[in-house]
This record gives C-alpha cells, sequence and structure tokens, in this order.
C-alpha cells in the first residue's frame, strides 16, 4: 500500500472539459483510519470538497463543487494509488457526474 495521503497536495495533470477541475485545481488531502477528505479550488472551480474511503490502494469518494459561473455540480468516483518512481503520488481516477450527464478518467499526481 502506497504512502498516506494525508497532508498532501495533488494537482491534475491534464485539463478537462471547460467548467471542471483542471491543471489550476489543487486538492488538499486528509487521511484517517480509511476515511478520505479533500477541499478543492481553482481554475473554474470556485469551491470543492471531496470524502470517501480508502482500502488499500483504491479510493472511493464523492465529489460536490462550485463553479465559476455559479453551477453545483457532483459526482462519483474511484481512484487508484500509485507511488511514482521519484516517490510522488499519483491518482488514476474513473469518475462519473451524478447531478448531470458525464463520465471519464483523469490523474491527479503530487506538488512538490
Amino acid at each position: 500500500m502506497a504512502r498516506s495521503l494525508d497532508g498532501l497536495v495533488l494537482a491534475p495533470v491534464v485539463d478537462q472539459a471547460p467548467g471542471q477541475v483542471g491543471t489550476r485545481t489543487r486538492f488538499a488531502y486528509h487521511e484517517e483510519d480509511g476515511r478520505i477528505w479533500a477541499e478543492y479550488a481553482g481554475g473554474d472551480v470556485v469551491r470543492g470538497r471531496l470524502v470517501g474511503t480508502r482500502a488499500g490502494d483504491r479510493l472511493d469518494f464523492r465529489y460536490v463543487q462550485l463553479g465559476t459561473d455559479g453551477t453545483t455540480s457532483s459526482g462519483h468516483c474511484v481512484s487508484d494509488v500509485v507511488e511514482l518512481p521519484d516517490g510522488r503520488i499519483r491518482l488514476d481516477e474513473t469518475w462519473e457526474w451524478e447531478s448531470r450527464a458525464g463520465n471519464g478518467t483523469s490523474a491527479v499526481e503530487q506538488v512538490t
């Protein structure tokens, strides 16, 4: 199992579609006893929160966010925690919106 996410800041590797998380978004992760949560903001996201669980190297969480255009969105994500060769953490994500149509994959990596 990769190390704890607690206290780590992660950022997307590439931009998603407009109005979503992008390379200017930063996620501040917390982890305790198999529970994870994070606050995020930046780019087209004014404020976002996620909350879920971790079992081994698998995260399962729900997210909700407020966009710069005033819309709110929510969804579900499952992520695999990967330790990169340089020691940083990467999350390989599979997500789906629950408040609107759409799904996809993305990756966020630890910011040094």
